[in-house]
Formats: C-alpha cells, structure tokens, sequence
C-alpha cells in the first residue's frame, strides 16, 4: 500500500480539516514490569517452556500499520485506527 507523506484531514484540535504529515509508529519494547509479561514469564519458565507452541511457521500474510498524522497548524499528533497491508509505504 502506498500513501503519501503529507494528506489533508480532520484535526480533532483545530476542529477544521487541515495538511497533515503522515509517519509510521514504531512498535516500542514491552515493559518488562507489566502484568501480562510477568505472568508470561512466569508460566513459561521450567520445563521447556510448555504452555506456550513455537510460533514457527504461522506468520499472519499482512500485518498491522499505525500511522500518526501531525497537523501542521497546531502542530499536534493523533492516531487512527490501525490498517493491515502486506508491504506498506510512504511516498513523496
């Protein structure tokens, strides 16, 4: 999927629809402190690791893109729904 770095869209701040630059969201590292890691870590440790299969060999076709739109009135970034796509990029 091909998208263009700057679009015009709604800005929930400004409240009028304005240019907007377009960048993907980088997935940032699990806390290590979180409930459902320590739980993870704590269930999969002695034995092999049982309760949990290998995820070898069932990766999803497409995966999940969050964009984040930057309005260049005020400056300030919201999301939206994430998309799926196979290959995602940004064009001039």
């Amino acid at each position: 999927m091909k998208m263009p770095r700057t679009i015009k869209t709604y800005c929930p701040y400004c409240g009028t629809h304005t240019m907007h630059a377009v960048e993907r969201v980088k997935k940032k590292k699990a806390s290590e402190l979180k409930w459902g890691q320590r739980r993870f870590r704590e269930v999969t440790s002695g034995y092999g690791g049982f309760p949990r299969p290998k995820p070898e060999g069932r990766e999803k076709p497409t995966k999940r893109i969050n964009l984040r739109y930057r309005c260049e009135n005020c400056k300030k970034a919201h999301l939206t729904a994430c998309i799926r796509a196979k290959k995602f990029e940004l064009t001039e």
